[in-house]
């Protein structure tokens, strides 16, 4: 099995899940036992720091809270860059790590951060019967995927970059049959 760690999923036009429609997911984790990743492209209207206090003033602390995904949605998860990837508690690629929980945000020396509600899993061999079917496009992912600017447009983004036939997907509206 080769591992999809530090790969995005963007949801190809096929999956109608409604958790995961127009999405970007960077895969945090994945091996045997299965996989866990965080949905990109969903921010909510909550400020971190307003649902976490001890982010206030940290980069990326004014941010929005991110919807990661349908599994347990009461519980964050905070995503940051590192100047030094071996201060997080569970690296993912390049300089990019979870913080851990019992982790002083203003200790780190991080460069910014996003903070998840919930997370998107799958259990063992469920990401890999998906990848048979239509439902994603595997895209080699960078560091600044995780910290889009504009995370409504980062599901265009990351198809116009992988290109090809891709690249028409971009301009799909959100329900084709409407056109």
């Amino acid at each position: 099995m080769d591992s999809l760690q530090g790969k995005l999923l963007v949801s190809s036009p096929a999956l109608v899940d409604p958790n995961f429609r127009k999405t970007v997911v960077l895969i945090a984790h994945h091996d045997e036992e299965g996989a866990m990743g965080l949905v990109l492209s969903r921010p909510s209207d909550v400020p971190a720091s307003e649902a976490v206090p001890s982010l206030e003033g940290l980069p990326g602390g004014s941010d929005p809270v991110f919807v990661g995904g349908p599994v347990q949605p009461e519980a964050f998860m905070a995503l940051a860059e590192f100047d030094d990837v071996d201060e997080a508690a569970a690296p993912i690629f390049g300089q990019l790590g979870f913080i851990s929980a019992g982790d002083e945000p203003v200790a780190l020396a991080i460069r910014r951060l996003r903070l998840f509600a919930g997370y998107a899993g799958w259990g063992p061999g469920q990401l890999e019967a998906e990848l048979e079917e239509p439902s994603w496009i595997v895209v080699s992912a960078e560091t600044d995927d995780a910290f889009a600017d504009d995370p409504d447009e980062l599901w265009r983004t990351v198809l116009h970059r992988k290109g090809g036939p891709f690249s028409i997907m971009e301009n799909m509206p959100f329900d084709p049959g409407l056109n």
